[in-house]
């Protein structure tokens, strides 16, 4: 595959190190255009949010494959449904880590079971390196999402840490926590080429959910 990288940063900057496909990163002095992004057959992006949801429309343009790790900003209302119409194939993911994908099983249970404790509390503490820029993460958001009630969430922002999140769920007179701590950026980059591949071979029109992806 011939792969068009948007973002160089931190993730992006490992996607380059991928041997198996062809990779070309664009950035401010390679800026891409609708005549660059056409010779291509998927586009990932690891850019800041804002920056990205400037690209939705030639993205849209182009009619190619997108995978985006890109967080920290809201989807167009209708996203979804010009994607579909246009038969193009989007997947978004706030981790593209398959180990997340496992802890977002374990939450579904626990928040199929919290009904059983009436009085619990739910918080989700996440930390990330300085250079991240919004916060809470997107994947704490996520988890609360998964847990379908309010929680607590506090962040913090260290160093290089590549993520770390955990949630405890205190009822009180016992505690359950989940949490899952990236080690390695690759990991992403990973997660990130292989959701790519998948839209390569299996044609999935409209805005797809990495985690509802890998669990089909």
């Amino acid at each position: 595959m011939k792969i068009a990288l948007l973002g160089k940063g931190k993730t992006g900057s490992k996607v380059l190190l991928n041997k198996k496909h062809q990779v070309i990163a664009f950035d401010s002095k390679n800026q891409p255009t609708f005549e660059k992004l056409e010779t291509f057959d998927a586009i990932i992006s690891f850019l800041p949010g804002d920056v990205f949801k400037s690209y939705i429309p030639l993205l849209i343009e182009t009619k190619l494959p997108v995978v985006t790790g890109s967080t920290g900003f809201e989807w167009p209302e209708n996203l979804n449904q010009i994607l579909a119409d246009k038969k193009i194939s989007w997947i978004y993911a706030s981790n593209f880590s398959m180990g997340v994908a496992i802890v977002k099983q374990m939450i579904n249970k626990l928040a199929a079971a919290s009904s059983m404790f009436v009085d619990h509390k739910c918080s989700i503490h996440e930390i990330h390196h300085t250079k991240k820029l919004d916060a809470p993460s997107g994947t704490a958001l996520s988890m609360q999402m998964w847990m379908n009630e309010k929680c607590t969430i506090t962040s913090e922002r260290e160093g290089d840490v590549i993520g770390f999140h955990e949630l405890v769920f205190d009822t009180g007179s016992e505690k359950i926590k989940l949490s899952h701590e990236a080690l390695d950026r690759q990991l992403f980059a990973d997660g990130a080429i292989w959701a790519a591949e998948f839209l390569n071979i299996n044609k999935t029109p409209g805005l797809n959910n990495f985690q509802e992806i890998i669990e089909r």
